[in-house]
């Protein structure tokens, strides 16, 4: 049964990535996924210290509100004329090194650290669970995985025409009266509840490869941006079944081997894409160049 657990856990983290993943991409955006896992550990300490609980629906806001706060921080910035890249760097190195000095000063004796945080470990989840009224619920992680991926995808489909067009064409989005800039922090919401909310599964930083490496695939697979989603997902989930089998022959870690899986899957893509595949291409070239030999002849 903990097969299924971890399994379920993995691919519901996966689809959630997955979703404002391809968004990520799509807007040049591929760090801040980075940037915000690192950035909202002062929130969990501080919610940590106030609620005396790993487990509070505290720490989910206080590390979302972190999370807005270092991509409005890096707006800020980026708008002052500083390069977004550096930008980035300044607010996650900042806000991570701010919750490191008060896990130093007030949580040393508490498991709230680098692995805690930042690492976790879904072989865990199925003993973490959510009991009402002395009936077993199954994990807490697959219930709060399912509401966040639910939220996802209710807010993607209900402004997906707006999120699409302030991907592609800001300028025109603008133009046409579309707040830009309220989708921009409505999606950073979103990144952020998918990041905090994947913690005590696969943890915040191995939420950056599913954040980025299926929608990495995906964009070299279609140009469509359904499509792109949806191929987007199924990386993901198939990533997490590849990297659990591969975890248990090999004995490693299961979040870095679902990792290295979505890595496989995106190399796959990047030699043998129909359109954008190394290999396709350099075979694609050598035809119209036998052709050309023909054609001279």
């Amino acid at each position: 049964m903990s097969d299924f657990w971890i399994l379920l856990t993995g691919s519901l983290v996966a689809a959630c990535c997955a979703i404002v993943g391809v968004f990520l991409v799509l807007r040049k955006m591929a760090m801040i996924g980075d940037a915000i896992s690192h950035s909202v550990m002062p929130g969990i300490v501080i919610a940590f210290l106030l609620s005396g609980s790993r487990d509070s629906l505290l720490m989910m806001f206080a590390a979302l509100l972190f999370g807005l706060l270092s991509t409005f921080l890096i707006g800020l910035f980026q708008r002052s004329g500083i390069q977004s890249d550096a930008s980035i760097g300044v607010v996650f190195t900042a806000l991570f090194a701010i919750g490191v000095i008060l896990v130093s000063l007030f949580a040393r004796q508490v498991h709230l650290d680098q692995d805690a945080i930042l690492y976790g470990e879904i072989a865990f989840v199925h003993w973490n669970i959510w009991e009402v009224g002395g009936v077993n619920l199954g994990p807490k992680a697959v219930w709060l995985l399912g509401i966040t991926l639910v939220v996802i995808a209710t807010v993607i489909g209900l402004f997906y025409k707006q999120f699409k067009l302030c991907a592609f064409d800001p300028a025109l989005a603008a133009a046409i009266g579309i707040p830009v800039a309220l989708f921009h922090y409505l999606l950073m919401a979103l990144v952020s509840m998918a990041t905090v909310s994947s913690f005590e599964s696969v943890g915040a930083i191995l939420v950056v490869g599913l954040l980025i490496i299926p929608a990495s695939t995906a964009y070299l697979l279609t140009d469509k941006l359904g499509v792109m989603i949806g191929l987007s997902i199924v990386t993901g989930i198939a990533s997490t079944f590849i990297g659990y089998g591969a975890s248990i022959m090999l004995d490693a870690s299961i979040a870095g081997c679902i990792v290295c899986g979505a890595g496989l899957l995106f190399v796959l893509a990047f030699l043998f894409s129909p359109s954008h595949g190394v290999v396709v291409r350099k075979v694609r070239q050598r035809k119209l160049s036998l052709e050309s030999v023909n054609v001279a002849k």
